[in-house]
């Protein structure tokens, strides 16, 4: 987004706008793109991760671990958009509409990043340096941040109807899909029940995604309370249930609060929501400044793009030091700290030429809000969902050779996921169009 544009978005900005959520949006994905490029410990024999080097900052992944507000903040602005096109609608059908609408940012960029970093990925193996520890390392890590946009598009596709229950039942809603999260749990650790664990990136996400519809009708009325039960209820539950402290996946760990998620990070995603909604008045006063909501609104515009290419600029930084004949220090050494804040900025100055280079992927499209079929674009998305998931799973090492990983009981490989994700996205866009056959005909 150019400056231009954003000051021209950022002066015809409504007075109503809630742009605490605008500035919790990129906040949130500056906060994971800080926390990757910090956790990542690349040496000689591969890529690391620095919170399994170093156990007792594994504390940090409290603050760290910042997707739960992420996540909070699609559900407000779902509610919203959803609502919106109803009203417009009239009565008519917008299910396939509100896919559209909300899967065209999300989807272009990160299809353009999928397929440029597949030619790369073939044409390194096509070149016999696909075998390597780093650029093994890289072609497997590079893809697994997508998990996000996965469980993101499952929420898109879940939105009317859980709009529809939040409107029947309020806190309601969200308590059944806590507990549902916590059954989940028991039938998992206390009776042994396999593969139930997966119902989790479900109930858990969801969730947090229902605080946001909430927080929509403005009934997060005490935050200090939600964000003290979610405290609680993550330390007791780390303390005592068998829950390990990292917010995020270790190396060889046998129980992730990430993937599956657990109870334990749905309550510290609820005291991540708590302690930023205690903040909502002194930030919405400070946006109220010209200067730094133009700021906002030009993050904004570029957040998903910076989000996609934030390893590769890692990666690139590391592949620059290697060239040059830069020594790479033993992780979480002195002489390795002493170089993070270079690293840091490095990346960061790399991120910002691949936005340069690929934002225009990232701007809305100028479409008409036609009702569409709503089956297709729900078939489309359901595609795309576990094409991305599998995706993020798989990685894109091997690829000549069929490589595949499991996605919850089921073998994939990356052409197929890829493929699954290309064709979702093509049923989405065209689900518009074949209501407009029918219509004519």
């Amino acid at each position: 987004m150019t400056a231009t544009t954003a000051r021209a978005m950022a002066d015809a900005t409504p007075a109503d706008r809630d742009r605490y959520v605008d500035l919790l949006r990129v906040a949130s994905l500056g906060t994971v793109l800080f926390g990757h490029w910090l956790m990542a410990a690349v040496s000689s024999d591969g890529i690391g991760n620095l919170l399994a080097l170093v156990p007792a900052l594994q504390v940090l992944t409290w603050g760290l671990q910042i997707m739960p507000v992420f996540f909070f903040v699609g559900g407000f602005s779902h509610a919203l958009s959803y609502r919106s096109l109803a009203r417009k609608a009239e009565g008519r059908p917008v299910y396939a509409a509100f896919l559209r609408a909300r899967l065209q940012r999300l989807l272009r960029p990160t299809l353009v990043f999928v397929l440029v970093w597949t030619a790369g990925a073939l044409a390194v193996q096509l070149a016999g340096g696909g075998d390597g520890r780093l650029t093994g390392a890289a072609l497997r890590l590079v893809t697994q941040p997508l998990w996000f946009i996965g469980i993101y598009l499952a929420m898109v596709a879940f939105t009317p109807a859980l709009l529809t229950l939040h409107q029947r039942w309020g806190w309601g809603a969200f308590a059944l899909l806590a507990g549902s999260a916590a059954a989940v749990d028991v039938l998992r650790f206390a009776l042994g029940v396999p593969y139930v664990e997966f119902l989790n990136f479900a109930f858990v996400w969801l969730a947090v995604h229902q605080l946001g519809f909430l927080r929509a009708d403005g009934r997060i009325t005490r935050p200090g309370l939600l964000a003290a039960a979610g405290l609680t209820g993550a330390v007791l539950l780390v303390a005592y249930g068998p829950y390990p402290l990292s917010m995020v996946g270790m190396p060889g760990e046998k129980v992730s609060n990430m993937a599956p998620p657990t109870l334990a990070l749905l309550a510290h995603g609820m005291w991540l929501v708590g302690a930023v909604q205690l903040l909502a008045a002194p930030a919405t006063a400070w946006l109220a400044r010209p200067r730094v909501w133009r700021t906002v609104v030009a993050a904004n515009g570029i957040a998903m793009t910076a989000f996609l290419w934030h390893l590769t600029a890692m990666l690139a930084v590391y592949a620059a030091q290697l060239a040059l004949g830069v020594a790479l220090p033993a992780p979480a050494s002195a002489a390795w700290w002493a170089q993070v804040p270079l690293r840091l900025l490095a990346a960061a100055g790399l991120t910002a030429v691949l936005v340069a280079l690929f934002r225009r992927f990232e701007a809305p499209a100028r479409t008409a809000a036609e009702p569409g079929s709503g089956p297709l674009a729900a078939l489309g998305t359901t595609l795309c969902l576990f094409g991305i998931l599998g995706l993020s799973t798989t990685g894109l090492g091997g690829l000549l050779e069929g490589h595949s990983a499991t996605l919850i009981a089921l073998p994939v490989t990356a052409p197929a996921a890829i493929a699954m994700a290309l064709g979702g996205w093509l049923l989405v866009e065209r689900s518009g169009a074949a209501r407009r056959v029918r219509l004519g005909g």
